[in-house]
C-alpha cells in the first residue's frame, strides 16, 4: 500500500459508495453487519451495476461470488468466480485489508488509482463491509467499486492495475450508537420488527 490514512480527508466521495453504505448501515440495526440473506438487489437497483460480494475463503484467494455488470465492464470479463486479488500491485496488502475487514466487522473505504495497458489512468473508490453468512462471521464482504468519471474508453480497455492510494475505516455511526431498545413486545428479525400479540378480545 502506498499509504494508510486512519483520518482526514473525505471517505466515500462517489454517490453509489455513499447509497451503498447507508443501505447496508440501516440494515445492519444494532448487529456489527447484516446477513447475506437480508440484502434485497431491488432495493440497491440503481447501484447494483457496480456491487459485488467476495467470499472469504480459506486459501486467501477471495472469489466473487457476485459482480454488477458495469464492474465486469471496468475489468473487461466475467467476475463470477475470478479473485478480486487479481490485477492488484499489492495482492498481500489488500488480502490482509480483506481479513481485516471480515474479523474486525470494520468498514472501509479505498481511494484507488486504476491503469490500463493503453497507458489511461482512474481514480476509483473501493468500499468493503463484512457480512455475515448462515450466521457465520468471516464469510463474505459487499462492496463496490465505482470511478470518480466515466470516460469513454471504460468498456474498451480494461483495468489492468490497480493501486491502493489510502485506506480509512468508517465507525459506527451515532445514529446507530444512540439507537432505542424495542419496546416491551416486539422482536428484530434482520431488517423485520415483528410485534407480538393477537387481535385483542371485544
Amino acid at each position: 500500500m502506498n499509504a494508510l490514512c486512519s483520518g482526514g480527508g473525505r471517505p466515500m466521495k462517489n454517490t453509489a459508495t455513499r447509497d451503498l453504505y447507508g443501505y447496508w448501515d440501516q440494515l445492519r440495526g444494532q448487529r456489527p453487519a447484516p446477513e447475506r440473506i437480508d440484502i434485497d438487489p431491488a432495493a440497491i437497483r440503481r447501484v447494483l451495476g457496480d456491487t459485488f460480494i467476495v467470499e472469504i475463503d480459506r486459501n486467501r484467494s477471495f472469489p466473487f461470488r457476485l459482480a454488477g455488470t458495469r464492474m465486469c465492464a471496468l475489468l473487461g470479463q466475467e467476475l463470477r468466480g475470478a479473485s478480486l486479488l487479481d490485477r492488484w500491485s499489492d495482492r498481500t496488502g489488500l488480502a490482509d485489508l480483506l481479513t481485516a475487514v471480515s474479523s474486525d466487522l470494520t468498514a472501509r473505504v479505498v481511494a484507488l488509482n486504476g491503469s490500463t495497458l493503453q497507458g489511461h489512468c482512474l481514480d476509483l473508490e473501493l468500499l468493503l463491509l463484512p457480512l455475515h453468512h448462515r450466521g457465520k462471521a468471516n464469510s463474505r464482504i459487499l462492496g463496490s467499486l465505482t470511478p470518480g468519471e466515466a470516460p469513454y474508453w471504460i468498456g474498451l480497455h480494461p483495468i489492468s492495475r490497480f493501486d491502493i492510494v489510502s485506506v480509512e475505516e468508517i465507525p459506527a455511526t451515532s445514529r446507530i450508537q444512540r439507537r432505542a431498545a424495542l419496546p416491551t413486545g416486539t422482536r428484530r428479525y434482520g431488517h423485520l420488527t415483528l410485534v407480538e400479540g393477537g387481535k385483542a378480545s371485544a
